[in-house]
């Protein structure tokens, strides 16, 4: 592991009860000169930081800490970020926990590799410090609004607005945070259809800018969750448009 390297905060101050209302946030990093540049400028927002260089660190520290948000390198010691990232999305307890990957391998293949796992962003490297500031306020502003009561029902998926409880057909769906926000839009909005920047604006938002590809690849992921062996997928893709939700073939 790469050694630790110290940075005082920008905070200052040792209230340690105004501490605790900040979002923690898990560096996953071994490079140290780029945890502690993280660090600094993460602290400068206002955010608590946790550290950790490894796969296996990550793991321990999350269930540790329970951090609000995890940044996660790929290419680290021990365990990469792709089986991290498997880890934290198999286990209830962190199923829904936000994750931004990060990473140096660019290419469409890989970002799609990284979604597919369950990470709700990524951002290569070299990276903006800006944007990725503009990422991790939208993905804790989704994580942490206020739940909203009530209940949609569409065909046979019935979505509990206050527990976050999907099924179908009786039979319980686990959705990641991401494609629960998908389908809930999708949910409200039955038999329309909308484009895939019509859906990054409404489940990601309009200040945070994701490639259109990410759509396609929450898209893929939402239909593996909510489709059983013998069940319509409603879901439907409409050629040159974008997607509804539909029983019907448009």
């Amino acid at each position: 592991m790469s050694e630790r390297i110290t940075v005082e905060s920008p905070r200052g101050g040792n209230d340690g009860t105004a501490a605790l209302a900040k979002p923690l946030i898990l560096v996953v990093e071994d490079e140290a000169a780029l945890a502690t540049m993280l660090r600094y400028n993460l602290e400068k927002q206002g955010y608590r930081v946790e550290e950790a260089g490894d796969g296996q660190e990550a793991l321990t520290r999350i269930a540790e800490a329970q951090p609000d948000l995890v940044l996660l390198d790929w290419m680290l010691p021990v365990m990469s970020g792709i089986e991290v990232c498997r880890q934290i999305r198999r286990r209830p307890a962190t199923r829904d926990l936000p994750v931004i990957m990060v990473t140096a391998r660019t290419e469409d293949q890989d970002a799609v590799r990284g979604l597919n796992t369950g990470a709700d962003d990524y951002i290569g490297k070299p990276f903006n410090m800006e944007a990725l500031l503009a990422r991790i306020r939208a993905l804790l502003r989704r994580s942490n609004a206020v739940p909203v009561k009530g209940q949609l029902t569409f065909h046979d998926i019935t979505m509990d607005l206050s527990t976050h409880r999907v099924t179908r057909n009786g039979r319980p769906i686990h959705l990641g945070p991401t494609e629960f926000r998908l389908l809930e839009f999708l949910m409200q909005h039955p038999r329309r259809v909308f484009s895939r920047e019509e859906l990054l604006d409404a489940v990601w938002g309009k200040d945070i800018h994701v490639e259109p590809r990410t759509v396609d690849v929450h898209i893929r992921r939402l239909r593996k969750s909510i489709n059983g062996a013998d069940e319509l997928d409603v879901v439907r893709t409409v050629r040159a448009a974008g997607y509804a939700l539909d029983t019907e073939p448009l």
